[in-house]
């Protein structure tokens, strides 16, 4: 692939001469940042004219931070005028997904009107791991969705401002990518709506959609990047899009489970001629050096025994799990009443709060089994504190209520049958990219 080292120019006046039109493909080198992305070229009239970066999400460079120094210190003017004079951060991202979430690529989503790009994938990253964007300068959208804790919170409900408790789980905010309406009962059309609904709510961020704008303003190096990056001033709805397209950045990486799935769908389908490999590396090359391939990740990401009876319980009738976590995420993005918390007089109705229909009563989105070993409690209560309890919730046939789920049934499932189903939930968590989660601007 043709290689072009740049140096410190603008978007205008990094073009590449040429004689004739054509589409080609290049791989940039910034000998200053280390940055090398892949970008497609179409030149036109001798001049070239850059159309997409593509990149794969989850590889931990869209979200490392801005180089410099020292990764402790603020970040400083000169240091984000130097990230934005590049001009690769700012191409529009072609993104696929890692193995396994790949898978899913179909749902994928990203508005039109808030493409991503490095750049903006930076800034978000700034103002997600930023505290003051709250009232006083104690929570930041992290300290409910940390990196720490699976993204999610630790806590049975999410805590804000002042220690105050709110009355549901923290969602996790990774995988959103493959999700369109946010929070546990949908209220938020997008990711973009989501990302500010906290700051103006008083027990979360307990602050103001103007006071995150004046905060903002007031900072040259937030001020500057929303200029180079939206064309405009501050306001809340492009930091919303700016956060937004970060958390669209963090995705899950490969699982036990991704990696010993291709193995065991071979051997089903080529059982005699997976028998003898000796000679199947005579007869079909291809099929011996995939297969290869694929066992060595497998012996490198080793399942159980109980986390594989657990993946074929899983998946068929008897448990009827991926009756709703469904797919690549692991989840069908609607909403069902299990019954919990259905038995307290006032119990949460959940997504008849946004639709007011009767049926919705008491249902919650399906959440994402990815990663779901370190994102307890669980349930949008998070009233069950393991996983186990969760298999037992489920096996009992959840809480009785007019308006249960009919996906919900009492299971017969063994002692072992609920071990293995828990071995292979936790055989679903998968590498998370490096984020930087300080480096601020001043």
């Amino acid at each position: 692939m043709p290689t072009v080292a740049i140096g410190l120019q603008s978007p205008r006046s990094f073009v590449r001469r040429n004689h004739f039109t054509l589409g080609i493909s290049v791989e940039i080198k910034h000998f200053l940042l280390g940055l090398t992305v892949s970008v497609s070229v179409l030149c036109v009239g001798g001049s070239a004219l850059f159309a997409a970066d593509s990149v794969q999400l989850g590889q931990g460079n869209l979200t490392a931070g801005i180089p410099g120094a020292s990764t402790t210190s603020k970040l400083t003017v000169a240091e984000i005028k130097k990230f934005l004079d590049v001009p690769a951060n700012h191409l529009e991202l072609t993104v696929t997904l890692p193995e396994g979430l790949a898978a899913g690529s179909d749902a994928l989503f990203i508005p039109t009107d808030n493409p991503l790009t490095r750049a903006k994938i930076e800034l978000g990253r700034q103002l997600y791991f930023d505290k003051r964007l709250s009232g006083d300068n104690s929570i930041s959208c992290a300290d409910c969705h940390s990196p720490a804790t699976g993204y999610g919170a630790n806590t049975q409900f999410g805590v804000g401002i002042k220690g105050q408790k709110g009355n549901r789980n923290s969602p996790v905010s990774f995988n959103r990518i493959l999700s369109k309406a946010q929070f546990w009962d949908g209220r938020a059309a997008t990711l973009e709506d989501q990302a500010i609904g906290p700051m103006a709510n008083s027990i979360e961020m307990g602050g103001s959609h103007d006071a995150v704008v004046k905060l903002i303003t007031a900072s040259e190096g937030y001020r500057i990047q929303f200029e180079r990056i939206f064309a405009g001033e501050p306001n809340i709805g492009l930091a919303g899009k700016a956060i937004a397209a970060f958390e669209r950045a963090i995705v899950t990486g490969p699982s036990p489970y991704d990696y010993n799935e291709p193995v065991r769908r071979m051997l089903e389908s080529f059982p005699d001629e997976l028998d003898d490999l000796d000679s199947l590396e005579k007869e079909d090359p291809n099929l011996f050096a995939k297969f290869s391939k694929a066992k060595k990740g497998a012996e490198a990401n080793p399942m159980n025994e109980s986390a594989k009876r657990g993946r074929d319980l899983f998946f068929n009738q008897k448990s009827n799990c991926s009756a709703c976590h469904v797919g690549a995420n692991f989840s069908d993005e609607l909403y069902h009443n299990l019954g919990v918390g259905m038995a307290v007089a006032e119990p949460d109705l959940g997504r008849y709060t946004q639709t007011k229909v009767d049926k919705d009563k008491g249902a919650f989105k399906t959440p994402t089994l990815r990663n779901i070993a370190q994102t307890g409690p669980y349930m949008h209560d998070g009233s069950q504190n393991t996983l186990e309890e969760v298999v037992e919730w489920y096996a009992k046939g959840g809480h009785p209520n007019p308006h249960l789920s009919d996906k919900i049934k009492k299971l017969d499932l063994t002692a072992q049958d609920k071990t293995d189903l828990v071995e292979f939930m936790k055989a679903l968590t998968g590498p998370f990219p490096l984020v930087e989660t300080g480096r601020l601007p001043e």
